[in-house]
């Protein structure tokens, strides 16, 4: 049986992926212990993938870091003026992963969603300086202030105009699911890292420290097995033009090897069996989907005319990294009108996606578009 594609239609704009026909049933697991779990001669972006994985590495430190002083004190959460939720760890991030890749990549641009101007108002560049101190070895030259923010702008919305011919940059999101990380409970949050040249994504990172394996389908032996394992470990996500999608745990255990997995997504065809996620702001009933069929969260009591819709707190690259994994099959954005898609949002989470045997796309089946915004390259859509 042929597979029928879900996609859902805005009334504007919609971002949405479906996975591809060619994988049946149980996908087949692949694991390789290495720096990359595939040969450089194979990977053109080799190096810089394995730079990108060892700064998101640092990255999440950052944020564990960060995450448990929240609850002692509100200090590091800030608000925007967009009204969103930014904390040290953001700025902290981007202040980290745009030194580090400066240094290894100083020809290639960074577009990433802060800048300094609200760290220079309050004054806390000193705040975001200790937290990288904090989890970081000194170097040869200790940072200061002025570098963090030089840093923070490298990526900022003024830094570099790209024209419209073909280009090489990052694309970075500090932290997808600010919200998540603030709250105290289980939501996810990612860290995540794109390379995209002449208009193509060919190499991205994600990390997501809070990220937990999912056991609901193994026996109360296997669970046995597996007990140094049942707590949030993280997990790093890569992904290479050419070279798949491939996993390991962010935090390495003694009794456990350092091992990258092949990721597939779901091989489910029928709309019954897939598993969905929304974005947290959105409901089932918002969906034109929910005319057909009704949405439980009850995994062992799914009815005829039911699909199961996983809980996935907050930003939309924790779907991206659900979707790859192959623990949920369908992530649909219903992007409200006139809404901006940023590029930022989606990058990594489309590459590790594709390269998972997945397709992302808008209403018409079109990919997206990264230079459609021209001059910045930080937009995924106009404004109208």
């Amino acid at each position: 049986m042929d597979m029928v594609p879900v996609v859902v239609r805005s009334a504007s704009h919609v971002s949405a992926y479906r996975y591809l026909d060619h994988r049946h049933g149980t996908s087949p697991r692949f694991q390789v212990r290495a720096k990359l779990p595939f040969e450089q001669q194979d990977a053109k972006y080799y190096q810089h993938l394995e730079a990108a994985v060892h700064v998101v590495q640092r990255a999440c430190r950052l944020c564990l870091h960060v995450k448990s002083s929240l609850f002692s004190t509100d200090a590091n959460v800030h608000q925007k003026n967009d009204q969103t939720p930014v904390t040290v760890a953001d700025f902290g991030v981007q202040a980290l992963i745009s030194f580090e890749l400066n240094k290894l990549f100083p020809s290639i641009p960074l577009v990433a969603e802060e800048d300094s101007a609200y760290l220079r108002s309050r004054n806390l560049a000193g705040s975001v300086l200790d937290a990288i101190t904090a989890i970081d070895s000194p170097t040869s030259k200790p940072l200061t202030q002025d570098d963090v923010l030089e840093a923070i702008d490298r990526g900022g919305k003024d830094a570099f105009l790209f024209g419209s011919e073909p280009a090489t940059y990052w694309v970075l999101d500090p932290i997808d699911g600010t919200r998540g990380f603030v709250k105290a409970g289980k939501a996810l949050y990612v860290v995540g890292l794109a390379l995209v040249v002449e208009g193509e994504i060919v190499a991205g990172v994600m990390g997501c420290p809070n990220w937990q394996e999912d056991f609901s389908k193994k026996s109360p032996t296997e669970l046995e097995e597996v007990a140094d394992m049942l707590s949030p470990s993280g997990t790093i996500m890569i992904a290479h033009i050419g070279c798949g999608t491939w996993t390991k745990r962010l935090n390495s255990m003694p009794k456990l090897p350092s091992v990258w997995t092949r990721c597939f997504v779901d091989g489910s065809n029928l709309v019954q069996k897939a598993h969905f996620c929304i974005p947290d702001s959105q409901t089932w009933e918002s969906l034109p989907l929910s005319s057909s069929f009704n949405a439980t969260n009850n995994v062992d009591d799914v009815g005829d005319n039911q699909v199961l819709l996983l809980a996935a707190c907050c930003g939309s690259l924790c779907k991206y990294l659900m979707v790859a994994s192959g623990r949920a099959s369908v992530f649909i954005l219903r992007a409200k009108e006139k809404t901006i898609i940023k590029a930022w949002d989606h990058a990594v989470g489309m590459i590790c996606v594709h390269e998972a045997g997945g397709k992302i796309t808008d209403w018409s089946g079109s990919e997206i578009d990264l230079a459609a915004d021209q001059a910045g390259r930080r937009d995924q859509n106009d404004q109208q």
